[in-house]
């Protein structure tokens, strides 16, 4: 009775280690597929979700009004950070917005040694929080995530920040996107 136990237990041992592992191995460049694979598709913006409504970041991918800032935020490195649950209220300048900025400035500031430029001056288009356009009130100041200040303005139901119309916003997973006609500058250093 014994002996049929440890043939049983052996049969079953025997056939769950050949199930769990392949009888062919894997060639190289399969590793190698995976492993780049693993590496290409790191942090949060990394997460295929074609279920889920668009992050802030997939909201101005989408859009065709917002080539320049996608370009942007990719060049500074910024896709994982606004890609991460947030909330976050995002200005987002159209392309004209950027077209209006003097010749060879937004081609300046894609260059890899002004990336800290680049960040700060994206950085000033972004609130932690998620803020409505029906929640921005006349003289509000919002706290910018590069630590400088900007000013909302509402005249004749129309709302505007440091100047730059509101023109439209859509809601995203982790905020909301206000889509505005020009490009923020934070104010100069003291």
């Amino acid at each position: 009775m014994k002996t049929n136990f440890y043939i049983l237990v052996f049969a079953v041992t025997a056939f769950v280690f050949t199930s769990c592992g392949s009888s062919e191995p894997k060639s190289e460049a399969a590793e190698n597929t995976n492993t780049s694979e693993a590496t290409a598709s790191h942090g949060q913006s990394g997460v295929n979700d074609e279920f889920s409504k668009p992050d802030v970041v997939k909201v101005a991918v989408g859009s065709k009004d917002h080539t320049t800032l996608v370009a942007a935020v990719k060049a500074a490195e910024l896709v994982d950070v606004l890609s991460n649950s947030g909330p976050f209220t995002v200005f987002a300048p159209v392309n004209a917005a950027f077209d209006a900025l003097p010749a060879g400035t937004v081609e300046g500031l894609l260059k890899p040694e002004k990336k800290a430029d680049l960040q700060n001056i994206l950085q000033y288009h972004v609130f932690v929080g998620g803020l409505k356009a029906e929640d921005l009130k006349d003289g509000q100041v919002l706290n910018m995530v590069n630590g400088d200040n900007a000013k909302i303005t509402v005249k004749d139901g129309k709302v505007q920040i440091n100047g730059a119309n509101i023109i439209g916003s859509v809601t995203a997973s982790n905020g909301i996107v206000h889509v505005i006609d020009a490009v923020m500058l934070p104010p100069a250093k003291k």
